[in-house]
């Protein structure tokens, strides 16, 4: 744990994970410190790169965006493998959510989302598959989501 992370700042983190919202004041009052206190630990928990940014959680189904997949990516084992051109394809790829580069058997973990089957198979066709350096692509699709959240488990962090 960061040694610089007390109590007071671990409790304003699970308030802000779980409601970003929050207003100073409610914040303030929740964690039992004066506003302009509160504001500093939030501001210094900002700056330290601990709170990365603040974000609007929306719902892909409602959106039209009702197909989820991971694929897993495998680049070809040479030398001169274009990673940086894979990195930057998925960088600049709406549909890409998230891209994890991975130990073991395949290279990346991408989550994907698009409208229906058709979106997904241009992406995968149009897109994915025409970079170089590609050996293996393999989907697999969302039937349910069980658990999905952004929270971190900070009641896990020593204290």
């Amino acid at each position: 744990m960061n040694e610089s992370i007390d109590r007071t700042d671990l409790r304003i983190l699970e308030l802000l994970q779980r409601d970003g919202r929050l207003s100073n004041a409610d914040l303030a009052q929740q964690v039992a410190l004066s506003p302009s206190p509160c504001l500093r630990r939030v501001r210094q928990l900002e700056q330290s790169g601990v709170i990365r940014g603040y974000a609007a959680l929306l719902d892909s189904r409602r959106l039209g965006l009702g197909l989820q997949a991971f694929v897993t990516v495998t680049l070809e084992k040479r030398r001169d493998t274009p990673m940086h051109a894979f990195h930057a394809a998925v960088q600049s790829a709406p549909e890409v959510l998230s891209c994890f580069a991975l130990t073991g058997e395949m290279d990346y973990l991408l989550h994907v989302v698009a409208e229906d089957l058709e979106h997904f198979s241009r992406f995968l066709m149009d897109r994915l598959l025409k970079l170089d350096g590609i050996a293996n692509v393999k989907s697999s699709f969302v039937l349910q989501s069980i658990k999905n959240t952004t929270e971190m488990p900070l009641a896990q962090i020593a204290r």
